[in-house]
């Protein structure tokens, strides 16, 4: 596999974070775009892993100011060739009110409410 790739390790505090493979065969080092809403973002780092030939740790700090209610799509790509490397996207606010994993959410609340509740009235009703 002679393709550059970035692979995603973990998005901690608003800063998706990634390493960046580019076999031997690629030769330069891509320069990496990131935009939203096909216009460019700031925000990212590229750094060479000292341990590791060829991978390099991408970091990108997500603009707070770029949070908005709805879905948000951030896409990393190689700036030459428009490939497209990853994508972040976040879901916020309203979009969530229909969504089934809010729904999962917001009935696990209740269950633990409603086990809590419970478990109060076993304890009155015992000792009574």
């Amino acid at each position: 596999m002679d393709e550059v790739t970035l692979v995603k390790t973990r998005l901690q505090a608003g800063i998706w974070e990634g390493e960046l493979h580019v076999p031997e065969a690629v030769g330069a080092l891509p320069e990496i775009e990131v935009t939203y809403l096909d216009q460019p973002v700031q925000g990212h780092t590229l750094s060479e892993d000292a341990e590791r030939e060829g991978v390099w740790f991408f970091r990108f700090a997500v603009p707070t100011e770029l949070l908005n209610d709805g879905v948000q799509t951030f896409v990393f790509s190689d700036r030459e060739s428009g490939r497209v490397l990853n994508s972040l996207t976040l879901m916020a606010g309203d979009v969530l009110a229909e969504d089934i994993r809010a729904e999962m959410d917001l009935l696990r609340q209740e269950l633990d409410m409603l086990k809590r509740a419970f478990r109060r009235h076993c304890i009155e009703t015992g000792s009574n």
